[in-house]
């Protein structure tokens, strides 16, 4: 008999892939707690700070020629710049260089960050927004004040043109820049598994992470398949923030978006789509609510495991919602099926043994299978 388990994780049976390369450890960690298995393909690499030239070359006009304000937009960002000017031999004269200049934080991480390397912020925007920082800053008369901005790894938030526009000398840092993903065939594999029913979730932490993702889906012909999935639920999609979240909205890809834009939020929200509940699809049948995962399936509140082609009939009989299947239609959803009715059979057995003691498949004679969904559901 099948060993059952009581579910006491809410992502017992879900396979997670993070597409994100910066603290993806703390991330995979706390999805992990709950039970889920996580592997990592992040979209992008980042490069090291200290070897970036074009950072270092815009440090050494900043410490000959101080900035009235300094616009930090990340924490990361900023304490990698500190870390680099520590690493080749700058760290005091920039401190000198920032020791009379107004510090604006986009948020509080940046603000920890420049309490961190010693400075004191001057403002912190509420919102978390490039667009709270420009406004703030138009409200100053920037005509020849000099203005270095600190940008994330895409540096496309609109400070520089704004604050140019009004006068400002702006000198943009890009703290830490995008290189190519360290193993393009695993984010291949991850958009293949989502698109198949394999992955039960991909989480992203950057715009520009999140759209090599999705370049690297339509190179690969999966959009259509990974749009279809979100739509119904049977896929989350899910990123940081709304900013991280554009290049999937974009191409017609439903997302779910953490609260705040941080780790633990977004962690929170991953967890909280498939607790009960959550918003992850569920059928009312004579067996008990279930919902499904890629490694099985919640039954009455039990984790039942599943094979990948157990897995795979199952998945096919509850999108149809109770509707009676063809061995057609469940064939597509069953690894290496092909047309073969024979197939099928087998897989709807396995799939019944697996589920001894759950009556959830029923055969309709002549015309395939369905869930035993209760009507009134």
């Amino acid at each position: 008999m099948t060993q059952r388990r009581l579910l006491d994780a809410a992502l017992t049976g879900c396979t997670i892939v993070i597409a994100a390369d910066r603290r993806a450890g703390d991330l995979a960690n706390a999805l992990e707690r709950r039970g889920a298995s996580v592997y990592r393909a992040p979209a992008l690499s980042i490069m090291p700070n200290a070897d970036d030239e074009e950072l270092m070359r815009r440090t050494r006009e900043l410490i000959a020629k101080p900035p009235d304000i300094v616009v930090v937009t990340t924490g990361v960002g900023f304490r990698g710049w500190m870390d680099a000017a520590h690493e080749n031999g700058l760290a005091e004269e920039l401190s000198e260089a920032l020791s009379r200049t107004l510090f604006v934080a986009r948020g509080p991480k940046a603000h920890g960050a420049i309490q961190q390397a010693g400075f004191v912020a001057d403002w912190v925007a509420e919102s978390e927004t490039a667009a709270e920082v420009g406004e703030y800053l138009l409200t100053t008369a920037l005509d020849g004040m000099r203005v270095a901005v600190q940008h994330h790894g895409s540096g496309a938030d609109g400070l520089d043109a704004l604050l140019s526009t009004a006068g400002a000398d702006v000198v943009p840092l890009t703290v830490y820049r995008w290189g190519p993903p360290p193993d393009p065939r695993l984010v291949e594999r991850s958009v293949e598994q989502a698109a198949a029913g394999e992955v039960d979730a991909v989480v992203f932490t950057s715009a520009p992470g999140a759209s090599e993702w999705v370049r690297t889906a339509g190179r690969l012909g999966a959009l259509d398949a990974l749009r279809e999935r979100a739509a119904r639920g049977r896929l989350l999609l899910a990123s940081v923030g709304p900013i991280t979240a554009s290049p999937l909205e974009s191409a017609g890809v439903r997302t779910v978006q953490a609260e705040r834009g941080r780790l633990g939020s977004l962690a929170r929200c991953v967890i909280a789509f498939f607790a009960v509940g959550g918003d992850a699809p569920v059928l009312r049948t004579t067996a008990g609510v279930v919902s499904m995962r890629s490694g099985g399936a919640v039954i009455a509140g039990e984790f039942v495991p599943l094979s990948r082609t157990a897995a795979g009939a199952l998945g096919a009989l509850f999108d149809g919602g109770g509707r009676v299947l063809s061995r057609d239609e469940i064939a597509a959803s069953v690894p290496r099926a092909g047309q073969n009715a024979h197939a099928v059979e087998m897989a709807v057995a396995r799939l019944r043994e697996a589920l001894r003691g759950f009556e959830l498949v029923q055969t309709v004679v002549k015309r395939g299978y369905r869930l035993a969904v209760e009507e009134h559901a």
